[in-house]
């Protein structure tokens, strides 16, 4: 959606910033609540004050991009620290990429369905991505050093940044706008991506791709890893989105933790992704 417009979002974060029922978000309540209190309370300085306090602050702070960033250093900072623990002990201890997915996957769907903000659940999903992360890499890398492939993991990290500044200014400059049909069409994309991931991941069963499954597949597969790492670089923008609604329509202080998360979850997906390609070309 274009930045000035508010509308329903298939987004699940962008969804809660969106107007209900006529209104228009957090703004509308806060200064409905703000308008009634100094309404009912005089004009005195003390009663303006009140009053703007609650525009800006209804149980807490408004949401800014500084608080936005804080967060998501501060989440990208424990993922970084755990990878590095990862990376260091899966091959004295395998079970952790276990421990790592399993955890990671049942905190995203917490997080991802919690009405209420929890900041140390989300950072408990850091630890736990941080740890996959961390042990994906090194068998990624093994993998690669037995082809002769070298720097897997840090041309990952960097195609991984370069994307994220793409989009980011792609989105800034207004070159891609995400309306509502551009929703739509992105989540028919990620539904029809998964199911096709979980159709790849059984035929791996099989040894269909000498046991990458459709991403083994000469040719195929690499067209299939590419169109995951677009997949995951588009929905960067939903986030973004999601940043910029969220400021807008006055949401609390505390989403910004929420924002953290989701930007998060979305270039741990796009990371892996990359890699995913880069260990097919290394095959190769």
């Amino acid at each position: 959606m274009a930045y000035h417009e508010c509308m329903q979002s298939s987004n699940p974060v962008l969804s809660r910033y969106e107007p209900k029922e006529g209104k228009a978000g957090y703004a509308y309540d806060e200064g409905v609540s703000a308008y009634q209190s100094a309404a009912a309370g005089g004009s005195g300085s003390a009663d303006v004050d009140t009053a703007f306090r609650q525009v800006t602050a209804s149980g807490g702070a408004r949401l800014t991009i500084n608080d936005v960033i804080v967060k998501t250093f501060a989440v990208f900072v424990v993922t970084v620290i755990f990878a590095v623990v990862g990376w260091n002990l899966v091959e004295s201890m395998p079970w952790l990429l276990w421990v790592g997915l399993i955890g990671g996957m049942g905190l995203g769907f917490v997080n991802a369905l919690k009405k209420s903000v929890s900041p140390p659940l989300i950072l408990l999903y850091a630890v736990f991505q941080g740890i996959l992360l961390g042990s994906i890499s090194n068998f990624y890398n093994t993998l690669a050093l037995s082809n002769e492939y070298e720097g897997i993991v840090l041309q990952a990290v960097v195609a991984t940044m370069t994307t994220f500044g793409v989009m980011l200014t792609l989105y800034l400059t207004g070159v891609v706008k995400v309306t509502k049909k551009f929703q739509s069409v992105m989540m028919v994309a990620l539904v029809s991506y998964l199911v096709l991931g979980v159709a790849s991941l059984i035929a791996a069963m099989f040894g269909v791709g000498g046991g990458w499954g459709f991403y083994g597949i000469d040719g195929i597969g690499l067209v299939i890893a590419v169109v995951g790492v677009l997949l995951a670089a588009f929905f960067l923008l939903l986030d973004f989105e999601a940043i910029s609604q969220g400021i807008k329509l006055g949401a609390p202080e505390s989403e910004s933790w929420r924002m953290a998360f989701g930007l998060l979850v979305t270039l741990v997906w796009l990371y892996l992704e990359f890699l995913r390609v880069l260990a097919l070309l290394s095959r190769n």
